[in-house]
């Protein structure tokens, strides 16, 4: 406590701008309940909805994409384009996500059609994964409950009612009827196909296990939505490989909230993959002999004319003999024909691929020129022989060259057409599809452990907030900075609750606190009444040097403990044998009386309006020397009472009469009430309570006081706990000595 003869003093206290962090620490530590049970409260929510929410599993599968090895007719020329053994592994993991291969997986499985049933809010869900079973007092409601199922057939429905939710519900015996929006649309047998909605929907149930009334929705989704959502649960990714290698192996993952739904899912995307491969490796075959077909028969005539051509000639000449020299020519033009015919056929092939300017399509156009260059050498060299030789040579080259080309093609075909029959295409199942046991999502322990964490940073967060955004003064050391004295730092007081009653007038919009009984007279050795026997002990120096025996007790703001310290303070000073008057100065909402078991009329309201004299409105109290003086009935015009001649008047006569005149005004910042009544009085002291008013509302209230010319002695810190943030922040001390 500050030395109220020095008020000039004023210890070191922390900075306003400074965060004090024992200060801080303190308040953690006065909240702690608090936090443990936000932190609680967060922990139990995080419980409820990790056993809550539908868990999520997922499955995989392992496919192989092996080294393409295309049948072309290209032959071992593939190899000079580097398209022998091309890894497709990067174009095969597209075509796994592609619409082409799950589209057929929805028409497959059936995933346009969804059916969904109605379970009970939040728990709905949990009710139905663990199986419990639908109780009596639940019969006949539309609610889902463990056990009871649906199988939907087949579900058809005409481009107007895709997207549009159905609602089966079911009627007992097997029977259902089906609604939309509470419009009926015609009813059905379990194991029946039904025509409803006049030929617009037609629906086959393959099972029901339900009671009656319990419902399901039914939705025909679009084929492309179905594909979409099937494309968001599904990922392919390559297992093993560097930046520049391929293994070649795909791990397929879905994942789902049905286990059945998964497996059944991935099983039909490999399958269908497989499937689709294989055909696409057929296709090729297909297309190469399509092609070697189309040349067939025209190197059959081209054939069957060379021929003619070369008898017609023989039989003209009468029979020509190839030299040695005219039969190494012929062989040379047959190897380097056979070889451009070749180059022909797989540029052909090229074209529809790729444009003139691909590097692969460069490079058979440079071997086709070399390759008729050395037929242009070759050709000049025939020109030296004699003109039978030539002649015969050119005839001969057309005959061996188109037979060998013809037979390379008659061979092709045959090899593509045992090729075509036995396509195995280029992938490999090599795992089937498995979904784990346990879900991925959610995960349990890390949801609990994260929504405890957030539980406490927010409480924490919280009390911290509220501790910083909370300037109500927390020890005497605040107020003497701000320049005024404190008197007296009174404790909360325990025995004091228990005597406080709460009222709630019409007029009022909050409850008063209303003491019934003085507390210095029930429990005179509390620690409060010990305050103010000390606070009873500096008054009687500080009250020396003023001009009257009258003392104000007032405040800034409402529900201060006003009243508490004038009655309790007045009761400590007549056990020390004075004669003691407490006034209650506030006729709005004075409740002085009630402390002493009175009533209110009678009092100072019907003395300063001349309807009474003292002798009639003075009240004795139970303790001797202790006089009180209630509001009286509730004036229109307080003010103006309090500022007639009668209330100055009423003072002499009390200050005559008593020892000290204790007087209780109404807030400083709510009426004018205290600066009328404290221009009359010689000592006025502000009580403020701990953690409720603000120092600068106190500097305030004193500042309008003394324009009033009402100087403020002092202070009083009423309601003062023993707090760990006052502790750690301010060094605050309390004791009890009994």
């Amino acid at each position: 406590m500050s030395d109220p003869q020095n008020p000039g003093t004023k210890p070191s206290s922390v900075a306003d701008d400074e965060i004090d962090l024992g200060r801080l620490f303190g308040l953690l530590l006065d909240h702690k309940w608090l936090i443990i049970a936000i932190t609680f409260v967060f922990a139990l929510g995080g419980v409820a909805y990790a056993l809550l929410a539908t868990p999520v599993y997922q499955g995989d599968a392992l496919v192989q994409v092996e080294r393409r090895s295309t049948v072309s007719p290209l032959g071992d020329l593939a190899e000079v384009f580097g398209q022998e053994g091309e890894s497709s592994t990067a174009a095969e993991v597209q075509i796994l996500q592609s619409r082409m291969v799950l589209g057929q997986v929805v028409d497959r499985i059936g995933l346009e059609t969804v059916v969904q049933p109605r379970t009970l809010p939040v728990i709905g869900n949990f009710i139905r994964r663990h199986g419990i079973e639908r109780p009596e007092f639940m019969a006949g409601q539309a609610f889902v409950w463990g056990g009871e199922t649906i199988e939907v057939g087949r579900l058809d429905v005409t481009q107007a009612w895709r997207g549009k939710p159905l609602t089966l519900i079911a009627q007992g015996n097997g029977g259902y009827q089906l609604e939309h929006e509470g419009q009926v649309l015609g009813a059905g047998e379990v194991g029946q196909l039904a025509t409803l909605a006049q030929g617009d929907i037609t629906l086959r149930v393959a099972d029901l296990e339900a009671p009656a009334g319990a419902e399901f929705t039914l939705l025909k989704r679009s084929r492309p939505a179905a594909i979409n959502q099937l494309q968001s649960r599904l990922s392919v990714s390559e297992v093993g490989g560097g930046r520049n290698s391929s293994t070649g192996m795909l791990r397929i993952t879905l994942t789902g909230t049905e286990r059945a739904e998964i497996r059944q899912a991935l099983d039909a995307v490999t399958e269908t993959f497989l499937t689709q491969n294989v055909e696409r490796q057929s296709a090729e075959a297909q297309q190469s002999l399509e092609f070697l077909r189309e040349q067939a028969p025209e190197l059959r005539a081209q054939l069957a004319q060379a021929e003619d051509a070369l008898n017609d000639y023989r039989v003209e000449m009468d029979s020509v003999d190839l030299s040695s020299e005219s039969q190494a020519a012929i062989e040379q033009f047959i190897a380097l024909e056979q070889q451009l015919n070749e180059l022909e056929f797989q540029e052909a092939e090229l074209a529809q691929r790729f444009t003139p300017n691909h590097p692969a399509y460069q490079t058979l156009l440079r071997k086709k020129r070399q390759l008729q260059q050395e037929r242009a050498q070759l050709n000049e060299r025939v020109n030296e022989l004699p003109a039978a030789q030539q002649e015969i040579v050119r005839l001969t080259r057309d005959v061996e060259v188109t037979q060998a080309i013809y037979v390379s093609v008659l061979n092709k075909i045959q090899e593509l057409e045992v090729a075509r029959a036995g396509t195995v295409g280029n992938v490999r199942i090599i795992d089937e599809a498995l979904v784990g046991e346990a879900p991925i999502e959610p995960k349990k322990p890390l949801i609990v452990v994260l929504a405890t964490l957030l539980g406490g940073m927010l409480a924490v967060g919280l009390v911290l907030v509220r501790g910083l955004l909370n300037r109500g003064v927390e020890s005497p050391e605040q107020i003497e900075d701000a320049g005024l004295p404190v008197y007296a730092t009174v404790p909360l007081s325990d025995e004091q609750q228990k005597l406080v009653r709460r009222v709630k007038h019409k007029r009022d919009r909050h409850a008063s606190e209303i003491a019934t009984a003085v507390l210095a007279e029930r429990a005179p050795a509390d620690n409060a009444i010990e305050a103010l026997r000390g606070l009873r002990t500096s008054l009687h120096f500080a009250m020396l040097e003023a001009d009257d025996n009258r003392l104000v007790i007032t405040g800034s703001s409402p529900s201060v403990g006003k009243s508490f310290v004038s009655i309790n303070l007045g009761a400590v000073c007549a056990q020390a044998g004075q004669r003691v008057l407490v006034v209650d100065a506030d006729m709005r909402k004075g409740h002085v009386h009630n402390a002493f078991g009175g009533r209110s009329k009678n009092g100072l309201s019907e003395l300063l309006a001349g309807k009474l004299g003292l002798e009639e409105v003075v009240r004795h109290s139970t303790q001797e020397g202790l006089d009180y003086l209630s509001r009286g009935e509730s004036p229109p015009n307080p003010s103006e009472l309090l500022m007639h001649q009668r209330f100055s008047q009423f003072l002499e006569i009390a200050s005559r009469q008593y020892d000290l005149v204790i007087l209780d005004t109404p807030p400083v910042l709510a009426v004018t009430d205290a600066a009328v009544v404290g221009r009359q009085c010689g000592t006025t002291l502000m009580v403020a309570r701990f953690q409720q008013n603000p120092v600068k509302e106190i500097q305030i209230a004193t500042r309008r006081l003394e324009t009033a010319g009402v100087s403020v002695k002092g202070a009083i810190l009423n309601a003062m706990q023993r707090k760990a943030a006052t502790y750690y922040g301010y060094g605050y001390y309390n004791y009890s000595y009994k």
